[in-house]
């Protein structure tokens, strides 16, 4: 009887966890599948890479309520600075987006459509910057997390870093959702 009532609690567990996840805050693209090797589409143009630096799709879901805002990181916490390399930095996108189409990021502006605001990456520009690893090293991990904020807007100014823009977020953050491709040369 012990068994059947612990086999029963298990399966109740493990059918409440797969719903709780099915809820859960999400991120995905249609450009570029979680766990997936980055191709020439999104790699960057420059550094000695010759990809396409298109900016890829990237859609959310099931966001809290009480979100007013979201943000859009891409990391490679794998270059080898000492401190990664940010790729990508969006914030004050409205709480009605759901999504960000393919090539958003084109213009190397701080300001973009609805408010949205860039911030400069590592490659000092404003706009999306691809992956783009030393030739020789191993396949570096992109990191591609949205985080849902309790913020309207945040005050980043024009000349924020990348890791000042993080603390803002960090700082607001009431959600966050990743997930990780590859890439190397």
């Amino acid at each position: 009887m012990k068994k059947i009532s612990l086999l029963f609690t298990l399966f109740f567990v493990s059918c409440s966890t797969q719903a709780f996840s099915d809820n859960a805050f999400q991120i995905e693209s249609s450009d570029i599948k979680a766990g997936s090797t980055i191709t020439n589409k999104n790699v960057f143009n420059g550094f000695g890479c010759s990809g396409e630096n298109i900016s890829p799709q990237i859609s959310w879901a099931n966001a809290p309520k009480e979100t007013k805002s979201f943000a859009l990181t891409v990391y490679d916490p794998d270059a080898p600075t000492g401190s990664g390399w940010w790729h990508y930095v969006a914030v004050n996108i409205p709480a009605s987006y759901a999504k960000l189409p393919t090539n958003f990021s084109s213009e190397d502006k701080f300001k973009t459509t609805d408010g949205i605001s860039q911030v400069r990456n590592d490659f000092g520009t404003y706009k999306f910057g691809g992956p783009c690893p030393p030739k020789g090293d191993k396949a570096h991990r992109y990191i591609f997390t949205i985080y849902a904020l309790k913020s309207e807007k945040l005050d980043v100014p024009e000349t924020a870093t990348a890791a000042l823009a993080g603390f803002m977020i960090n700082q607001n953050v009431l959600a966050k959702s990743s997930f990780e491709a590859l890439y190397g040369r």
